[in-house]
């Protein structure tokens, strides 16, 4: 799979250029309709400004959509959609307000000025990482633990639960080729003992260090 981001959190950046205030307002969205409702809440809150174009792509990046709503053409939807394919970021829209500041700024400062709203309002934002990756249930000897806990570590495994019993239960989340690597070594190291009880591919984000499941 091709790593690709999405928007997790939204954000809103501001820029000022040449009087002209541009204000990048950012969603996470599943689907075109999520991108409808938050362009139209933006537009009614945002009634008095001349213009809020837009550009957005839903979290299975099938559909990409853009405005340049009255500025000229190809100077500010196209432009903020290109920021984002630049940087592959699924499941975003973004909405741009510009309050004309009684100064033209021509089509390439158009382009740059909306381009830097939407880094803008991307910095304030949560953009996450997509991993293809593999959930996989262990059930371990505890004369095994030692072993299988080194190449833990070694392979810098994230571990959501342990639970010790009879015999300790652990869940394991990590990108399909490391997975592949790791389970290949613990075979081996054990002489075929240690194998995963369960598996299932997934995927998941990293937000603030922490592993978060999500449907592509």
């Amino acid at each position: 799979m091709e790593q690709y981001q999405i928007c997790y959190i939204g954000g809103e950046g501001e820029i000022v250029e040449k009087k002209s205030r541009f204000i990048a307002h950012i969603a996470p969205i599943d689907e075109e309709q999520d991108a409808m409702e938050f362009i139209e809440k933006i537009r009614k809150q945002y009634w008095d400004a001349r213009h809020n174009c837009y550009a957005y792509i839903t979290k299975d990046g099938k559909v990409l959509r853009f405005s340049d709503d009255g500025e000229p053409s190809q100077t500010a939807g196209k432009p903020m959609l290109d920021v984002l394919t630049g940087r592959n970021i699924q499941g975003i829209c973004v909405v741009v307000t510009r309050y004309f500041g009684g100064v033209l700024l021509g089509t390439g400062g158009l382009v740059r000025a909306y381009q830097a709203a939407v880094l803008a309002g991307l910095e304030k934002a949560t953009i996450c990482t997509v991993y293809d990756g593999i959930l996989a249930k262990w059930t371990i000897e505890y004369d095994s633990y030692g072993k299988f806990n080194y190449l833990i570590e070694t392979f810098q495994v994230v571990r959501p639960s342990i639970n010790y019993g009879e015999k300790i239960d652990i869940l394991t989340v990590m990108e399909t080729s490391t997975f592949i690597s790791f389970a290949k070594k613990i075979l081996e190291e054990s002489a075929g003992k240690i194998e995963p009880r369960e598996k299932e591919s997934i995927y998941f984000i990293v937000v603030n260090n922490e592993i978060k499941m999500i449907k592509k």
